[in-house]
């Protein structure tokens, strides 16, 4: 049977849909390692989208050029971002902390995490106290993810103004860092 009459007869017999399964996981799981660059999370996904594949088979509608395996496959990869960009928003934001920085506040004696890791709270709190001029480029870099140019024109300040201001922003909190203790 190809892929297709096994997706349609899964429905009705849906021990059939391992037969998917066993054809595509570890090729799914290479992708999602592959985009998502953690193990667990990957095994995760990959579970999630074969799950979503098999509650969306009568959805399923051949389209010219395009294979079911293309749609699996799109099905993944669109999970696959998903989890991505959850993970990045619900990140404690140790991004934010340059390796320096996370140095110099494990030497500051704060009591971390084991990854040493910030939660949001603490990221606002320490943001709360530092000018409002270097806290929008820190949130536009840092926590949205956007390169300085993209910065430097939402400002509507040079992208040497942008890195001055991240460089600033940063001695900024190593000493708010340095005075919690």
């Amino acid at each position: 049977m190809d892929d297709v009459e096994i997706l349609r007869a899964s429905r009705d017999n849906p021990a059939l849909f391992e037969v998917l399964v066993s054809r595509y996981e570890e090729a799914f799981l290479r992708k999602a390692k592959y985009i998502l660059k953690d193990d667990e999370k990957a095994q995760d996904v990959v579970q999630d989208a074969f799950v979503k594949i098999y509650l969306n088979a009568a959805r399923y509608q051949p389209m010219p050029g395009a294979s079911l395996k293309s749609w699996m496959y799109k099905v993944l990869v669109n999970l696959c971002f998903t989890a991505w960009k959850k993970g990045k928003r619900a990140q404690e934001f140790n991004a934010l902390l340059d390796p320096e920085l996370m140095e110099l506040v494990r030497d500051a004696g704060e009591e971390l995490e084991r990854e040493a890791r910030y939660d949001r709270d603490t990221i606002v709190s320490l943001l709360s106290k530092l000018p409002v001029t270097l806290v929008r480029v820190i949130e536009l870099h840092f926590l949205e993810g956007k390169p300085q140019r993209e910065v430097a024109r939402a400002v509507g300040i040079s992208e040497g103004a942008v890195r001055a201001r991240v460089h600033r922003a940063k001695q900024a909190m190593k000493k708010l860092l340095i005075s919690s203790r």
